[in-house]
């Protein structure tokens, strides 16, 4: 702790991803709820070109205006800085942070850090090796088939399909296909963010939300469905649904019977398990007409303004913002304190 008493933050915010500016827009909400007489915060910015920016302890809030925070001139020093806190909370998305690179680097700076570890990271960035581990212990996922980028444009499914890159998140990059000239033309765009794409099969239901909390035990907030009638001329949940003002609702819990919601907050928890997440995950699913529950996505950061989905959920099911992140602080002090007793 500070020579104050007050427990030591590092907010790392930004990043190299198109998802930069709702990592911001997360941070500040973070830091703007954090108890100034409890946390004592510096803030780290990496901006769109990589660069690594300090902003000394006590500042009101991150900039609104840019990818930069201001810099102390004596001493703009990251490293040296996150080395001195008693915890971290990344919360970047998509590659580049959510991807067990900034975790890495946390691991080796021997740093308690919010949220889950590398290989959880990586592997629920893949959403082709996400499914692949959770079909393995028997959790149904979305079908899908993967196109590498030599791979020729296929579709075993039928149309419409979605496509998308295999590692980006927030509907960057993703097309719903009705022809194979749209597929074609999809595959193209998606393989501009990854090399790795994903032909997904449509699914017939709603699509369906729930954040897990937790170490051992996780724990399951109640379920939201999502309502997406974003502004962008589309019928499925995109970028516009997800983030701009009135693009969506949700609607907790979601309209489908109690069985069947019960049903998506098992699956998500042992989603949750099987992947070794830890702290916090958003986990995507669908309810389909027939009443089953697929699993299709993980987020390990997911957005975290006080509307986010994530905290939305989570305070329709008790537990208020405020209160999320001094668990999730103390979830990653617990862990750290737990893997020490490990021989390496």
């Amino acid at each position: 702790m500070s020579r104050n008493g007050r427990i030591r933050v590092a907010l790392i915010a930004g990043g190299r991803s198109s998802e930069h500016e709702i990592s911001l827009a997360s941070a500040r909400s973070v830091l703007e709820s954090l108890d100034p007489d409890r946390y004592e915060v510096t803030s780290v910015a990496i901006g769109r070109d990589g660069r690594w920016e300090l902003e000394a302890p006590a500042q009101p809030a991150l900039d609104d205006g840019g990818s930069t925070l201001p810099v102390p001139a004596e001493d703009n020093k990251p490293a040296r800085a996150l080395k001195s806190v008693d915890v971290a909370i990344p919360i970047l998305h998509g590659p580049f942070g959510e991807d067990g690179t900034v975790q890495g680097l946390l691991e080796l700076l021997d740093v308690p850090y919010v949220g889950a570890g590398v290989t959880a990271s990586a592997l629920c960035m893949d959403k082709d090796l996400m499914k692949a581990v959770l079909r393995d212990r028997g959790i149904p996922v979305t079908r899908n088939i993967v196109l590498r980028a030599w791979d020729e444009v296929d579709n075993p499914f039928g149309y419409p399909v979605f496509v998308k890159p295999a590692r980006l998140g927030s509907s960057v990059g993703i097309t719903k296909a009705h022809d194979d000239e749209e597929l074609r033309a999809a595959v193209e765009l998606a393989r501009r963010h990854d090399e790795k794409v994903l032909v997904e099969a449509m699914v017939h239901g709603i699509e369906v939300e729930c954040g897990v909390l937790g170490n051992r035990e996780p724990i399951a907030s109640l379920p939201g469905e999502i309502v997406a009638h974003g502004f962008a001329g589309t019928d499925w949940y995109d970028w516009s649904a997800k983030y701009d003002e009135g693009g969506m609702d949700l609607i907790v819990p979601p309209r489908i019977p109690e069985e069947q919601w019960r049903r998506v907050q098992e699956l998500c928890v042992d989603a949750f398990v099987a992947t070794e997440c830890e702290g916090m995950a958003r986990v995507d699913c669908f309810a389909t007409d027939d009443g089953d529950v697929l699993v299709n996505e993980l987020n390990t950061i997911p957005g975290f303004t006080a509307t986010s989905v994530y905290a939305k959920l989570f305070e329709a099911s008790g537990i208020e913002y405020t209160d999320l992140l001094q668990r999730l602080i103390e979830l990653a002090i617990e862990r750290w304190e737990r893997r020490r007793s490990l021989q390496y």
